[in-house]
């Protein structure tokens, strides 16, 4: 585990997918459902719009499985910029647990981009400054998550793009998620 994290992070990752599947898989909640934390995500695409992640039942009954409970949005933000299907900057913030929620909003942007016919690269930029605890979470090395964090999401996300299922079905709780 580093004992210090950088304020701004980026995590980096090449799917065998083009821009748009990518896009779809970050925006629209039946494939957000469906990798990750398994949230299901609302998005007001325009500028200053909002940005709300709720807990599936999945997320919920495995959260209870684990003794505890879920709030009915784990995440809100709002939209800065937009452009469809390589570009989305917005506002973040983690209503998980009362620690990083007092944190406030961070900055998340997600960039996307072909790099040849039918792969592209996607790069995942947090900026942290002021939430050292989501930054611990995010980097993956708090140890109460198991190492989860952005390195698992996007590994997650990537392994649901290539092959059509998760990297873990059922309880991602007890499986390092």
């Amino acid at each position: 585990m580093r004992t210090t994290l950088a304020t701004t992070q980026i995590h980096r990752v090449f799917i065998k997918a083009p821009p748009q599947a990518i896009w779809d898989a970050i925006t629209d909640p039946t494939w957000t459902v469906r990798y990750g934390w398994g949230g299901r995500a609302a998005y007001d695409l325009a500028p200053g719009g909002s940005f709300t992640m709720s807990a599936s039942d999945e997320a919920t009954a495995a959260a209870k499985a684990h003794g505890f409970e879920l709030p009915e949005v784990l995440l809100d933000g709002e939209i800065v910029q937009s452009e469809p299907p390589t570009l989305l900057v917005q506002t973040w913030r983690r209503l998980m647990d009362p620690e990083t929620a007092a944190e406030g909003f961070t900055r998340l942007t997600y960039e996307i981009a072909e790099t040849s016919p039918g792969i592209s690269r996607l790069t995942v930029t947090h900026e942290l400054e002021g939430a050292p605890k989501l930054a611990l979470l995010v980097a993956g090395d708090d140890p109460r998550m198991g190492g989860s964090g952005w390195p698992w999401v996007l590994s997650d996300l990537k392994t649901l793009l290539e092959s059509g299922a998760p990297m873990v079905a059922g309880d991602w709780l007890g499986s390092g998620g």
